[in-house]
């Protein structure tokens, strides 16, 4: 009897612990196959500390062979769904195209970077959403302050070692206060760099970190100002240009570093499969089903799921959402088949934590708000257990990090034309032609 196949696209939150929970539960009685375009799960609220040169990039790559056992792992780009023929078209990294029939179909291709239509930005900003965009960040910033260094006029030297983040969201407010840390630590490598490197963060919304517990935003507000970050609330870019940004309360800031981490949007591969979406979201039921469609689920940030612990709303794009909705979906498969029975997807947030860098986090663990160093250990307890590899590790970088100098050297294995801001899949460089 030919084994049912389960296809997942995908390899985020949702997609790799949908696969991950799929193979437990269904114990080689169906060929589950993972279509991403990396052969690797990327962990990525460690991002920050990427860029920071904290944690080496491959320990927040977990690679899916070797992790997902009993998983067939393809490396390819999905760009077709025939959901009536029931197969997923894909281009593979060289070139060849393939496709993959299915009995059932996981939709998890997850988020890209949100845009806004200022004038410059995709032009001279860069986001901050995968892999190569952290080393080249980290590449950018070194390059930046060496430069700083050597330059003789001091207008030029202010400005490349002025760094702009806009959006104060979890990822800005985490980028900006590992990359005050990660310059003062560069400039104090080099005695002929006069002045201190400054970075800004920038968003309209009133307070930092606005989508989390405000006692939180406190917290991380007083950090980031006490070590030395320009906060500008209210504040966001009305143009960027080669040389700065124009602020929208008219200020110029002369500066060669505009990190672009307002937020995400729903991956474009969504809106191509004629589906209903909500907010650029696939439209799903509660068992993260696609309706008129009973054997295509969706999960993460591609799917508009009900979030029935808060009626008439859809769920946040967050990666707590993302690996449970994925863990949901492989049940619910399961039940498909007769194992078990379907469920709705029902979640309250646990808490969150922020690390901002050396001895500093905020974190509200069952709503218990903490910050110093009783946040940095659950923040970081957290990220252990929440790794599904590489912990010992990163453990073992946060280590050498606290008892050892940061070694700071900027490579060049990822240009600037390599991740565009316009660029729909943030985890791959983009190719010369």
């Amino acid at each position: 009897m030919t084994k049912p196949r389960v296809v997942i696209v995908g390899a985020g939150f949702a997609g790799y612990h949908a696969a991950k929970t799929l193979s437990r539960l269904a114990r080689n009685r169906a060929e589950i196959v993972v279509l991403n375009s990396t052969d690797y799960f990327l962990y990525l609220p460690l991002l920050p500390e990427v860029a920071a040169g904290v944690v080496e990039p491959t320990r927040i790559s977990v690679p899916l062979a070797g992790t997902l056992d009993g998983v067939r792992v393809v490396v390819g780009e999905a760009d077709r769904v025939d959901l009536h023929n029931r197969w997923v078209g894909f281009t593979q990294p060289e070139g060849d195209r393939g496709r993959l029939a299915y009995d059932r179909l996981v939709l998890a291709v997850g988020s890209v970077n949100k845009l806004l239509p200022i004038p410059g930005v995709t032009e001279y900003a860069h986001g901050f959403r995968g892999l190569p965009e952290a080393l080249y960040l980290h590449d950018h910033v070194v390059r930046q302050i060496e430069l700083a260094e050597q330059a003789q006029d001091p207008a030029e030297q202010q400005a490349r070692a002025t760094f702009v983040v806009v959006g104060a969201g979890y990822t800005g407010t985490e980028v900006a206060a590992h990359g005050q840390l990660f310059t003062d630590a560069l400039a104090a490598q080099r005695p002929r760099l006069s002045i201190r490197p400054r970075w800004m963060l920038l968003d309209v919304a009133p307070r930092v970190l606005p989508e989390l517990d405000r006692r939180m935003s406190v917290t991380a507000d007083r950090v980031l100002r006490r070590r030395g970050v320009d906060v500008r609330m209210g504040t966001s870019v009305a143009e960027a240009t080669a040389d700065g940004v124009k602020l929208t309360d008219g200020e110029y800031i002369p500066t060669c570093s505009l990190v672009w981490c307002v937020g995400v949007r729903p991956d474009p591969f969504v809106a191509d499969l004629g589906l209903r979406t909500e907010k650029g979201r696939l439209v799903v039921d509660e068992y993260l089903t696609v309706p008129g469609f009973p054997e295509v689920y969706a999960c993460g940030d591609a799917a508009a799921v009900p979030d029935l612990a808060h009626p008439g709303q859809i769920c946040a794009m967050t990666a707590q959402h993302a690996q449970r909705q994925g863990k949901l979906a492989a049940h619910n498969i399961a039940a498909s088949y007769g194992q078990g029975r379907r469920r709705p997807y029902k979640h309250h947030d646990l808490g969150w934590v922020v690390d901002l860098g050396g001895k500093d986090a905020a974190a509200n663990p069952l709503k218990l708000s903490l910050s110093g160093l009783p946040a940095k250990a659950v923040t970081r307890g957290y990220h252990l257990l929440a790794m599904p590899a590489n912990r010992a590790r990163v453990g073992a970088d946060w280590v050498l990090d606290a008892a050892l100098p940061r070694p700071a050297v900027q490579l060049g294995l990822v240009p600037a034309h390599a991740v565009p801001l316009e660029s729909a899949a943030p985890e791959m460089p983009v190719r010369q032609p």
